[in-house]
């Protein structure tokens, strides 16, 4: 009976650790995805990790923007070109699940740019929606 207890934990924890390891290879594919969709000056697919609904939040140095059009127009006006844009990267310093459907990601960014480097850190929120991890809350500072 104890074997089989053993057994049993060592089975679910493995199914447990699998599952997370797949979750959290797809919120680092995602934030890959992003880089690059940057670094080639797309933010249309740099959005894609995002939540594409009104109840995005979106927390930056001049507050709060609600919605993914919204934030992707501000993103559109404040790094309108190649010299705004510059190549971004993107290091992960906590990525921690919440709970079955959420995860904390906290890291930093930096922008080397012709108009002068750029960095701090951010705070996202995702989310697991119809089996696709999404952003539902950035805090970019």
């Amino acid at each position: 009976m104890r074997h089989h207890l053993l057994l049993t934990s060592f089975i679910f924890s493995s199914l447990v650790l699998a599952a997370q390891s797949k979750d959290e290879k797809a919120i680092l594919s995602i934030l890959d995805q992003q880089t690059i969709a940057w670094n080639k000056g797309d933010l249309d697919h740099f959005m894609v990790g995002y939540i594409e609904s009104d109840s995005l939040m979106y927390i930056g140095k001049s507050g709060v923007t609600y919605g993914y059009s919204s934030t992707l127009e501000n993103y559109k006006k404040n790094y309108n070109g190649p010299d705004k844009m510059g190549t971004l990267k993107f290091d992960i310093l906590h990525l921690k699940r919440l709970g079955r459907k959420h995860y904390l990601v906290v890291g930093r960014w930096s922008l080397k740019r012709n108009a002068g480097d750029v960095g701090g850190h951010y705070t996202l929120t995702f989310e697991k929606q119809h089996g696709k991890w999404v952003i539902i809350s950035d805090h970019s500072s």
